[in-house]
């Protein structure tokens, strides 16, 4: 049988010796063997951090961004094969799509959130800080992708998905990757690397793969290094306490166990539509990807008084699930990653049974479509009740990792709540209901607890993603038992890869360092108007100081009359007794749009393509009639833009500080702007 190749200082090899056997969970058949040893972890790393790091790190986000988006657009040219491997773990065509297309959806998510970063290899961090009286000493935060590599140990579970929601983030922040997927199923993640270096779209080292045992992987770590883990509670706790680990303070996060729990709230009755949308949230659960999965439903708490009802829906929900061989149409729900897999949620489940007793499935036998329970990995759903979940605590410490879950009862929601937070620590958590309060209440209690909230009812559930889906730019993790990591998290989750540093100085050196314009820098002045100024020609800093108005009482009266906006303050001479105000004050907008008219050149066509929006716009100082006011107007930040197709127009954004002053010198108003600006090359 054919060996599982490792990706590795550039080059595809196999380890030493045969290794672990690896097993087609539907019929058992030895697929492939996959064996590290022989490997040398600390040049595997070295070679991360000396040829993957530097190459990441002076790509721009732009850059990185449009790397990820040519490589999910390259596996999407390969999914058939993907999926004639999935099926291999047991895995049905949905549960595929899962793991697959939702792992290259997360390129193509973090892709476009490369426009919310600069056009550089680093980026700043929230707002500046004035430090001193003159304006002539500020603090600023920058953040630096790390110098280290990416180590990725992943679950078996979501052979695709696992790697992919994860290394978009770190390649994204300019960090190389290594990926060690749960050997069990890596010979997926294997298939998918293969056609990621084909491609030849990642830079050398920019990604790394090992099949098999991690080895001494982790000794070779250090601060600038960032570890994931995704398994078992109790395997990241060995991995997280390693001594080197603790001395060296590598950076870790862990998404371990996790008791996920659905409430159905009080006000739901049979007659409701909610109803329907809570059976059938929990048999998918149960079933999708055969209960494995990090988010299913484990524990379900509903109203006592509806126990029975529930108990029998969800029987009947379950027992139209046709149980099987994945690659026959008829089947919804598959095998197990492995027998090995199978035994021990079977063993967790007797641990289950000393407080709890099954009401729908068997742990003995199980019937199945074109498949053999004898040969494959194949285990009835099961649905457990325990009727005291207040005092037979082993459902809330207790994990089956399968198609599992426990029915339970509660008498109020203030006791669903506490239910609720006994799990100590989960992904996420729903809660079915109409009423909005009773949402808001749950939402507030329980967050502390939970890393993702859904609250499930029929204005939402058409296009609800559902409770077991995690999404690319909200956060997956949770606190406690499910490891207190953050995976994903759109931007904040690209920041986990990068240096956070403190940077003090003259506004004008931070401008230099940041290539962002600081308040109170210097600008750079030239004959040349800077809307007559093409992309490349635009440099941070060019700034212009315009031509003086003054803002009369015609101009608020026009001003109102053109916009509709007849608000009293700026209208009414009689009304202003207790306000803010002395006078009529000119509209806000009024004082903007006024000071467009200052710093726009005239009429005449210039490279300026359009208005593009406004950020961060304030009013700080009233405008009264007879007040004048000046513009300085300076070029703030340069984003270049890809072409969209061969017809675009080449072009970027730029970004315009615009302080807006009265006679006395001081700030009326302050806000960027942006524009579409065109290149010079056409």
């Amino acid at each position: 049988m054919q060996k599982l190749e490792n990706y590795i200082l550039g080059r595809w090899i196999t380890g030493d010796g045969d290794g672990q056997a690896l097993f087609n969970a539907v019929n058992g058949d030895v697929i492939g063997y996959a064996t590290t040893k022989g490997l040398d972890f600390q040049k595997i790393v070295e070679y991360a951090r000396n040829t993957g790091s530097p190459a990441m790190r002076k790509m721009s986000f732009q850059q990185r961004g449009l790397m990820l988006r040519s490589l999910a657009m390259h596996l999407r040219n390969h999914l058939d094969k993907f999926y004639a491997i999935s099926y291999l773990s047991g895995a049905t065509k949905a549960d595929s799509w899962i793991d697959i297309e939702g792992g290259i959806g997360n390129l193509f998510a973090y892709a476009s959130l490369r426009r919310k970063f600069p056009d550089e290899s680093f980026c700043l961090d929230g707002e500046s800080h004035g430090l001193s009286k003159s304006g002539s000493f500020m603090g600023h935060h920058i953040l630096v992708p790390k110098e280290g590599v990416a180590i990725h140990i992943n679950a078996f579970n979501f052979p695709v998905w696992g790697m992919l929601e994860k290394i978009a983030v770190n390649l994204l922040a300019g960090v190389p990757a290594l990926v060690k997927p749960a050997t069990i199923t890596s010979y997926l993640t294997e298939a998918v690397v293969k056609e990621i270096i084909a491609s030849g779209i990642l830079p050398e080292g920019a990604l790394q793969l090992v099949c098999g045992s991690a080895g001494d992987l982790l000794d070779h770590t250090t601060s600038q290094d960032v570890i994931t883990f995704t398994g078992s509670a109790s395997t990241g706790l060995m991995l997280k306490s390693s001594p080197h680990l603790l001395k060296e303070n590598v950076p870790f996060t862990m998404e371990a166990d996790s008791l996920n729990c659905i409430v159905l709230a009080n006000d739901v009755t049979p007659s409701m539509p909610e109803w329907d949308i809570f059976i059938k949230e929990v048999r998918k659960e149960i079933t999708v990807k055969a209960g494995q999965k990090c988010t299913a439903i484990r524990r379900i708490f509903v109203p006592e008084n509806k126990l029975e009802d529930v108990q029998i829906a969800l029987g009947k929900a379950l027992s139209q699930t046709t149980i099987g061989n994945p690659l026959n149409e008829k089947v919804r729900m598959g095998a197990l990653a492995g027998q090995s897999q199978r035994d021990e949620v079977k063993a967790q489940v007797q641990k289950l049974l000393a407080s709890s007793q099954i009401i729908y499935g068997s742990l003995d036998s199980v019937s199945l479509v074109d498949a053999d329970a004898a040969k494959g990995a194949f285990i009835s759903p099961l649905l457990l009740l325990n009727e005291n979940p207040l005092y037979a605590t082993g459902v809330h410490e207790i994990e089956a990792f399968g198609p599992v879950s426990t029915l339970m009862p509660y008498s109020s929601i203030e006791e669903a709540i506490h239910l609720a937070r006994m799990g100590k620590g989960s992904l996420c958590s729903t809660i079915v209901t109409a009423n909005d309060q009773t949402a808001k209440q749950y939402v507030l209690a329980t967050a502390t607890h939970h890393g993702r909230i859904l609250t499930l009812n029929n204005d939402c559930a058409k296009e609800s993603t559902g409770h077991g889906s995690p999404l690319p730019l909200l956060v997956h993790g949770g606190p406690g038992r499910a490891g207190g990591g953050e995976e994903m998290g759109g931007i904040r989750g690209v920041k986990h890869y990068m240096q956070r540093c403190a940077i003090q100085g003259a506004p004008t050196t931070l401008t230099a360092i940041s290539n962002v314009y600081q308040p109170n820098a210097k600008g750079r002045h030239d004959t040349i108007h800077p809307f007559r100024k093409y992309f490349e020609e635009l440099q941070v800093g060019d700034q212009l100081i315009s031509g003086k108005r003054t803002i009369t009482d015609a101009d608020i009266k026009a001003f109102a009359n053109l916009s509709w906006d007849h608000f009293y303050a700026h209208t009414d001479h009689t009304s202003l007794a207790g306000t803010l105000f002395e006078h009529p004050v000119a509209h806000g907008y009024l004082i903007m749009s006024a000071a467009a008219g200052l710093f726009v050149e005239s009429s005449a066509k210039c490279p300026v393509l359009l208005n593009y929006g406004i950020d961060e716009l304030r009013f700080t100082k009233p405008v009264y009639a007879g007040t004048t006011i000046y513009v300085r107007f300076t070029c703030k930040e340069k984003i270049a833009q890809e072409l969209k197709d061969e017809n675009d127009i080449p072009k970027g954004i730029v970004k315009w500080y615009v302080e807006i002053f009265d006679s006395n010198n001081e700030h009326v108003g302050i806000g960027t702007i942006l524009t579409m600006v065109a290149k010079k090359e056409q």
